[in-house]
């Protein structure tokens, strides 16, 4: 488990596919520290196992599902990553728990500049939409943040300089893609009162947001 502040950017030193999978090999120097083969650190969200570790990078292998539901498989050589290693029962939890599970791809549609913040507006697939609620949490490349707003297409979160400071959110333009996590809580309401139902099924039951409201939810 995660709590999607970001402890470091790191930089993609390499990335080859085998058989299809791939191998990443990112740059970085804070989140080593205590880290050993075998545990977890967030890579722009996604949770990866570390397999080597050097002074001063980690390597990891990336499988073929990974690639598929998250933007790793976009990464090339200098591209800047998001790093969070994996909470501690220790630690404070500044942000949300987070999984390293990424439900889906978004697209940053919007990028608004204000006097305190930066307006990211991003589509999103419904079957990610669909967890996201206002004042919610959502981990957008591995970083904890709140929804601001969101209607059946969009969501929309307002970023404050110290994350952008300290995130590779500056980078991100017009089109870029984003790896979206949503909240865990929904998914688990929705699995008590759905069971083990399709998503088809799931789509046509009768489960409304008035109807959990009336719940206690």
């Amino acid at each position: 488990m995660f709590t999607g502040i970001i402890e470091e950017i790191g930089i993609v030193q390499e990335f080859n596919f085998v058989n299809g999978f791939g191998i990443i090999r990112v740059g970085c120097v804070n989140v080593l520290e205590g880290t050993k083969i075998g545990d977890s650190i967030a890579t722009n969200g996604v949770c990866l196992t570390v397999k080597e570790i050097s002074t001063n990078s980690f390597k990891a292998e990336v499988m073929g599902e990974t690639l598929a539901k998250s933007n790793l498989g976009r990464l090339k050589t200098g591209d800047k990553l998001n790093l969070e290693r994996a909470l501690k029962l220790s630690d404070r939890l500044g942000g949300h728990i987070v999984s390293g599970h990424i439900d889906g791809v978004g697209k940053i549609i919007s990028i608004k500049e204000e006097s305190n913040g930066t307006w990211f507006t991003i589509s999103a697939p419904k079957e990610v939409l669909k967890y996201i609620i206002y004042k919610g949490s959502i981990a957008i490349d591995g970083i904890s943040l709140t929804v601001a707003y969101v209607d059946d297409l969009v969501f929309k979160v307002s970023v404050i300089p110290h994350t952008l400071d300290n995130t590779i959110l500056p980078g991100k333009k017009m089109d870029s893609n984003v790896n979206l996590e949503c909240d865990l809580v929904g998914k688990y309401i929705e699995k008590l009162f759905t069971g083990n139902k399709s998503n088809e099924e799931v789509e046509s039951s009768n489960i409304t947001m008035e109807f959990l409201k009336n719940s206690g939810f």
